[in-house]
């Protein structure tokens, strides 16, 4: 079965959207199929079983946002002439995930990794997709690397990881009752980034 069918695309886009409004435990195969207006027999034609679906809805809505960041930055590659260009995109890319209207999103994804601890397939679903993002950005160091932006004897992998490490540990001052004004935050980012990285 490919994963691009039409009728497992929408099933998955519909749970996507009802967990916009709905928790994870709100959500029923009855719901997702008024919805999306596709056939139980279909949704078992295309998942194992409804928790199959919530999972994959789960693992999209994880990976989206670094999807739109890895967009954005590769726009940023394709397009600049100077490291300070380049320095410039990953800036607007921290203000997008770290600033304050990314904190749903980042609290998700916690959340998300704590349901895999005890959701083995959910756990390997998870970690298939993380290792496609973090090639996925290994892949845009090296180029920055191979176009003379980033340092040469930097392993590109640990780059990527770096990289979400710290986006994804925004949340420990999301949940701060003192919280690190963004306004700080983001040069101490960009200048670390850049002391870093820049060749």
């Amino acid at each position: 079965m490919s994963s691009a069918h039409p009728t497992r695309t929408a099933l998955i886009a519909t749970t996507v959207g009802l967990l916009d409004t709905h928790t994870l435990e709100q959500i029923r195969s009855e719901d997702v199929l008024e919805a999306s207006g596709i056939s139980k027999g279909s949704l078992y034609h295309h998942f194992n079983d409804f928790s199959d679906l919530l999972n994959t809805a789960l693992v999209h809505r994880f990976s989206s946002w670094v999807d739109r960041s890895i967009e954005l930055l590769t726009h940023v590659l394709i397009n600049a002439h100077s490291k300070d260009e380049i320095f410039a995109g990953i800036e607007h890319v921290t203000e997008l995930t770290q600033g304050p209207e990314g904190l749903p999103r980042r609290f998700e994804r916690a959340r998300v990794l704590a349901l895999a601890e005890n959701n083995p397939q959910l756990a390997r679903e998870l970690g298939e997709e993380q290792a496609r993002l973090t090639t996925a950005l290994a892949d845009l160091t090296r180029e920055a690397i191979r176009r003379g932006f980033y340092r040469a004897d930097l392993d590109p992998v640990s780059v990527a990881l770096f990289i979400q490490a710290y986006s994804f540990g925004k949340v420990l001052d999301d949940i701060s009752s003192e919280r690190v004004e963004f306004e700080k935050w983001k040069p101490f980012i960009s200048g670390m980034l850049r002391r870093t990285l820049e060749a």
